[in-house]
């Protein structure tokens, strides 16, 4: 189906800024069709003036459609449709008298030109299936009033309201909770859900008769300081939304003033309780402010046993006993960088090229200054139970290579590649692995001594090697293989099964 945006760019003479009105219009428009139990087709009058083009459809949620089939994009020549003319040449809103016959189905035809500016860019077609028309209950004929009020300010150019765009998947809607006011902010009519909310607040007697912005502060008193009293915004006197708090309740109001002929004779109030809502959001807020902290103090606790680790290697008079520690002190700062990344973040994902990057840092702590270690590519945005355990891969990986590929202060250079989706394929030992949009291929290569005469690394190595292997297949579900570097040195290749970028 093709956008409002190509239609009108396509069929119509009508500029940027009448097209933003427009968008304004049908962003609005919900609220009318529901109101009007009706459907509503936009139609603009193509560049020739020969044809209307449909450019927006709306059918309402609160009674049956008038049209099965979608009508965005038709084209009619003008002359077949006498009530788009007249409401295009005339300015007017233009009714039929006799219902139209669609599919056996009675259609009750009306056209509301829209109007910017004093110019009319368009008409709707507002559309009323007649087929279950019964005597309309007090809740239905304000409805249709409302709609009525709404259509002629449309008419006339003063709705929608210019700097007041609407997000119609947050604000209330119609069968929410609606209030109807007068001129005074006296409510005449509020609907059963709107009278729920308000006793949800405290309210314990009926809404009619009561001016609705006394009450609302008097139930939802300010909390601090506000741009307006809560007085004056209830009372409907310019179109805004807010939201009040009060008893065991949360309530979002929309003000809607309503001036069908130049002058406010009234308000049209949206309300949708939305304590619940609320309610689980500040729980979500809570939720992850405590995961937050659990893992920032999961880091404090790591770097103190890797404090104490380190103190302790400092005490022994084994070199291969402070070898060890220290290679456990290394452990552990892996696994507390990941926690300090997850302690700053809303999710339990983080961006993994920071936290390898701190590791090479870590690392290279071996060999001050005789090893280089660099980092190319992007490893991306990895889910915690994928990135602690590849931070002690990538640490033992890079440990082994700076102790075992190179003498005492001998130099030389290890580079860590990192390719997520689209890279090239790797292959090691007969095994391939596809890079796809779901992998992530990492390389760590250096120029040392290289591998041993007929090592094994599926079976040999030292306890890292073995951490390495164990960490890579069984908890990644990834595979781990390490060749010679095509000139000197070691290459090691992983390939681990990711999430997708999103």
């Amino acid at each position: 189906m093709p956008s409002m945006n190509d239609l009108v760019r396509q069929h119509t003479a009508l500029g940027e800024s009448d097209l933003e009105w427009l968008h304004l219009l049908v962003s609005e428009w919900q609220l009318l069709s529901d109101l009007s139990f009706a459907d509503l087709v936009l139609w603009v009058p193509t560049r020739d003036g020969t044809r209307y083009v449909s450019v927006a459809q709306m059918r309402p949620n609160t009674g049956p459609t008038s049209y099965q089939d979608d009508m965005v994009g038709h084209l009619v020549p003008r002359g077949r449709r006498p009530l788009l003319d007249a409401a295009l040449d005339e300015g007017r809103i233009v009714r039929e008298g006799d219902p139209e016959w669609r599919e056996e189905v009675p259609v009750r035809v009306e056209s509301i030109p829209v109007r910017r500016e004093g110019r009319v860019l368009g008409v709707i077609a507002r559309n009323t299936n007649l087929l279950t028309v019964r005597t309309p209950s007090r809740l239905e004929l304000t409805y249709l009033q409302s709609a009525s009020d709404l259509a002629q300010m449309i008419a006339a150019g003063s709705f929608p309201f210019p700097g007041q765009q609407v997000d119609m998947d947050s604000s209330p809607r119609a069968g929410d909770g609606l209030i109807r006011l007068d001129a005074d902010g006296i409510v005449q009519y509020a609907s059963p859900n709107a009278l729920s909310a308000y006793h949800r607040l405290g309210l314990a007697s009926d809404l009619v008769g009561h001016h609705l912005g006394r009450t609302t502060d008097e139930l939802a008193p300010a909390r601090g300081p506000v741009d307006e009293a809560m007085v004056k915004l209830a009372s409907g006197y310019a179109p805004r939304e807010t939201e009040v708090e009060g008893g065991d309740g949360v309530i979002q109001l929309r003000i809607i003033p309503l001036k069908p002929k130049g002058v406010r004779i009234g308000s049209l109030v949206l309300l949708h309780d939305v304590t619940e809502l609320r309610r689980r959001e500040r729980e979500l807020i809570t939720k992850d402010a405590t995961i937050r902290e659990i893992h920032h103090r999961v880091k404090n606790n790591l770097q103190t046993v890797a404090a104490l680790l380190r103190l302790q290697s400092r005490r022994m008079e084994s070199e291969r006993g402070r070898a060890a520690l220290n290679e456990a002190v290394r452990r552990v700062g892996s696994i507390a960088i990941v926690h300090e990344t997850l302690s700053q973040n809303l999710d339990e994902r983080v961006e993994f090229d920071e936290i390898a990057d701190r590791v090479l840092a870590m690392v290279a702590e071996i060999s001050p200054g005789t090893v280089v270690c660099r980092r190319t590519g992007r490893f991306g945005i990895l889910d915690a139970e994928v990135a602690t355990p590849l931070s002690m891969v990538l640490t033992e990986i890079l440990q082994n290579a700076l102790e075992h590929a190179f003498a005492q202060g001998e130099h030389g250079t290890v580079d860590v590649s990192a390719v997520r989706g689209g890279g090239e394929p790797q292959a090691g030992r007969g095994r391939a692995a596809h890079a796809d949009d779901a992998r992530l291929m990492i390389t760590v290569q250096d120029d040392g001594r290289g591998l041993p005469e007929g090592f094994d690394p599926q079976r040999g190595g030292n306890l890292g090697l073995q951490i390495v292997r164990t960490l890579v297949e069984g908890e990644l579900g990834g595979t781990f293989d390490m060749v010679p570097a095509p000139v000197r040195g070691t290459r090691v290749m992983l390939d681990i099964p990711v999430k997708p970028h999103k």
